[in-house]
């Protein structure tokens, strides 16, 4: 692998990803003032957990026409955040970013430079290759100062939220332990008293044995979670516990580009061939960094991505309702062991 660092107009990082020997030197010419952003980090007591303030991003980009996709490499009548006129993998500092400066940061990752794909189209070679970038993002954002986690995630389809249709996903490196993780911990550390055994390895080795498995390799295993909050929602774990991206094994690393573009193909196939591509988001689940209060529970922590849809069915949503949305108690439609059926009956031939 290739990595290429460069700075776009307005002194934000861009850094090129490339599985063979590619030269990335174009500039960006653009006349971009400095990015001015007013992110705030507020604590709310009652729940112990943290939220982001960012008024700035009502500005951000939103929609716009394919002929001006920011993500797509620049030309000669259009300039885009990534100066080159192709490229794999790109990532670069968003313009609007949630976290900034000592409040984090947040990077854009461009899975391709091809606009009209998605990222059950890459190849396992280009999967390999944003699975190497995500680890090297982890690994730089952790050594930031302030950084406490960082967050690898795709959101795909507009009923997620998603502005810009171009292959992409973001990463989010928190000056705080997110609520999620901070929940997995404490209930980790308890277990972990109660039973001088690891909650992750316990949960993953009952999971194996159970009706739900959908995909299973050598060093992965996925699988709907008995609990399962969504519609159709799959966890996949590697076998061997590590805390992050950076603790992959290279078995690890090359098994995962086969399985998991399956597991995204299934989830294209999972309301027929005449329905739009199933929205998702792809969550990777890694421990605080070193250096954050929570430091001493890395050992007890196991990396996973968690992938789910909020689409229930054929032209139907799920949406946060009551329940979810003022209580956070989740009421699921579909049952985790039909969710599993479907799944598996969608495999590839």
């Amino acid at each position: 692998m290739r990595k290429t660092v460069t700075r776009l107009a307005d002194g934000r990082e861009l850094v090129y990803f490339d599985a063979h020997d590619e030269d990335r030197a174009a500039v960006d010419r653009r006349p971009l003032d400095p990015v001015v952003s007013a992110s705030e980090i507020r604590y709310d007591a009652l729940l112990d957990e943290y939220v982001a303030i960012a008024s700035h991003r009502q500005g951000r980009i939103y929609h716009p026409p394919a002929d001006s996709c920011p993500l797509c490499p620049s030309t000669a009548d259009w300039q885009s955040e990534i100066p080159a006129t192709s490229y794999e993998v790109a990532v670069f500092e968003n313009r609007f970013p949630s976290l900034e400066g000592e409040h984090g940061r947040c990077e854009v990752v461009c899975f391709t430079s091809d606009h009209t794909a998605s990222f059950a189209d890459l190849t396992e070679e280009r999967t390999a290759l944003v699975l190497a970038a995500w680890t090297d993002r982890t690994a730089e954002l952790s050594a930031l100062p302030g950084v406490e986690q960082v967050y690898c995630f795709e959101n795909r389809g507009a009923e997620i939220g998603v502005t810009l249709a171009h292959p992409h996903g973001q990463i989010y490196a928190f000056p705080f332990t997110a609520p999620r993780t901070a929940t997995m911990l404490r209930n980790a550390a308890a277990h972990r008293a109660h039973t001088r055994r690891n909650l992750f390895d316990d949960l993953v080795e009952r999971e194996r044995k159970d009706e739900r498995v959908v995909l299973a390799g050598e060093h992965w295993t996925a699988f709907v979670p008995y609990a399962a909050r969504w519609p159709y929602e799959v966890h996949l774990y590697p076998h061997r516990r590590v805390a992050d991206l950076t603790a992959l094994d290279d078995d690890a690393r090359a098994e995962f580009p086969r399985l998991y573009l399956e597991l995204l193909r299934r989830f294209d196939r999972l309301f027929g061939p005449d329905a739009p591509p199933t929205p998702y988001i792809a969550a990777w689940h890694q421990a605080p960094t070193a250096r954050s209060g929570a430091a001493e529970d890395r050992d007890e922590f196991a990396l996973h991505l968690e992938l789910f849809t909020v689409r229930r069915a054929s032209g139907k949503l799920k949406y946060l309702a009551g329940t979810e949305s003022g209580m956070g108690a989740f009421m699921n439609d579909v049952s985790p062991e039909s969710a599993a059926d479907r799944l598996r009956e969608v495999a590839s031939s």
